[in-house]
C-alpha cells in the first residue's frame, strides 16, 4: 500500500465561512470592457458585490483582475458597460462616486519626501476636508493602525508594512464605504501580510466592504465572504470560497505517477482514501483539502500564481 500523508490545515480550517453584510448590491457592473490597444484587458465583464462583504478578484497577472478595480474606482477610462457604485451611475456622477471609495494601489501612492502626518494631511486636503475635521481624524487612525510614534517620520524611512499602514489611513480619512486594495501583500514578508490581513478584517467589522485582488489563493481563502476567478478579462466562476472548492470535490488526492504530479477530487474524506489505497507505494501520496489553486487548475489548465 502507497504510503499516504495528510494535510494538517485538514483540522484547523472550519466550512462553511460566514457571509457578512447584507443583500444589497453597492457595486454593479455589467458588460465591461476596456482594451489596450488591440487588447481586450476587461472583456464583457458583469458581477456585483455585496454592500459589507469582503469580495476578492482572483486570478494570475494580466487576468484583468486591476484593470476592472482601476475602472471602478475611477482611475481608468472604460470602453464601454455600466458601473454603478452606491446606487450611483460611475460615467454620469463620477465626483459622487468616488467620493465613497478609497483604494490602496500596487505601488503605494504616498510622497516619500514628506512625513507620515505631512503625507495624511495633504490626502484629507485633497479630499476637501477641514482642519477642524481632518486633525482628529487622523488622530484616531493613527492611533488604531499604530502609527501615532511614527507621525513625525518620513515615508521613505518606513517599511513596506508600515507603509501600507499609511496608504490604508490615507485612504480611510474620508470615512469611504468601499475601500480597494489591489495586491495589497505584495512584496510583504509572512508576518507583514498577516498583520495587514488583520488590518483589512477590523476594517470590515467596521463597516466597510472591501474589494481586494490576489493572486495568493490563502490570502483569498483567508478573508474573502466571495471570489470571482478572473481570467482573460471575463468572470469564469464566482461564489465562497467553500463553494467553489466543493464544486469540484471537497478532498483532493495529490500523487506522482510517471515523474508527474496529478491530482484527483472526491466529494468524502473515505473516498480520497480508498482511491489513495490503489495508488503505487512510490506514487508519493498526500490527501489535502481542496483549495482554490485547484479550482482555478481544472478551469483554465494553469496555476493562480502564475503571470
Amino acid at each position: 500500500m502507497a504510503l499516504m500523508r495528510y494535510d494538517n490545515q485538514y483540522n484547523r480550517r472550519t466550512y462553511p465561512p460566514v457571509v457578512r453584510g447584507s443583500e444589497r448590491d453597492i457595486i454593479v457592473i455589467e458588460d465591461l470592457v476596456k482594451s489596450y490597444g488591440d487588447r481586450k484587458a476587461v472583456d464583457g465583464l458583469s458581477l456585483s458585490v455585496r454592500e459589507g462583504e469582503i469580495f476578492g478578484f482572483l486570478g494570475p497577472n494580466g487576468a484583468g483582475k486591476t484593470t476592472t478595480v482601476r475602472c471602478v474606482s475611477t482611475l481608468t477610462n472604460f470602453d464601454s458597460g455600466t458601473i454603478r457604485v452606491d446606487g450611483v451611475d460611475l460615467l454620469k456622477d463620477p465626483v459622487t462616486a468616488k467620493s465613497r471609495m478609497g483604494i490602496i494601489q500596487q505601488q503605494i501612492s504616498l510622497d516619500k519626501d514628506l512625513t507620515v502626518r505631512e503625507n495624511m494631511t495633504h490626502h484629507a486636503m485633497c479630499h476637501l476636508m477641514s482642519k477642524k475635521e481632518r486633525e482628529p481624524r487622523i488622530a484616531e487612525l493613527s492611533e488604531t493602525f499604530g502609527l501615532t510614534e511614527y507621525m513625525e517620520t518620513p515615508i521613505n524611512s518606513l517599511s513596506g508594512g508600515w507603509k501600507k499602514r499609511v496608504a490604508i489611513v490615507c485612504a480611510l480619512l474620508h470615512r469611504p464605504k468601499i475601500l480597494f486594495l489591489d495586491e495589497p501583500t505584495t512584496g510583504l514578508d509572512t508576518n507583514a501580510r498577516r498583520l495587514l490581513w488583520d488590518v483589512v478584517r477590523k476594517l470590515n467589522i467596521d463597516g466597510a466592504t472591501v474589494i481586494l485582488t490576489t493572486h495568493y489563493i490563502e490570502e483569498a481563502e483567508s478573508l474573502c465572504d466571495r471570489v470571482a476567478i478572473i481570467d482573460h478579462g471575463h468572470v469564469i466562476a464566482l461564489d465562497t470560497p467553500h463553494a467553489l472548492c466543493t464544486s469540484i470535490g471537497s478532498m483532493a488526492v495529490e500523487y506522482v505517477s510517471d515523474g508527474k504530479t496529478l491530482y484527483r477530487y472526491f466529494g468524502t474524506r473515505q473516498e480520497a482514501k480508498d482511491f489513495a489505497a490503489g495508488l503505487d507505494e512510490d506514487s508519493h501520496i498526500l490527501i489535502r483539502r481542496t483549495n482554490l489553486e485547484d479550482v482555478f487548475v481544472e478551469l483554465t489548465g494553469r496555476e493562480a500564481g502564475l503571470g
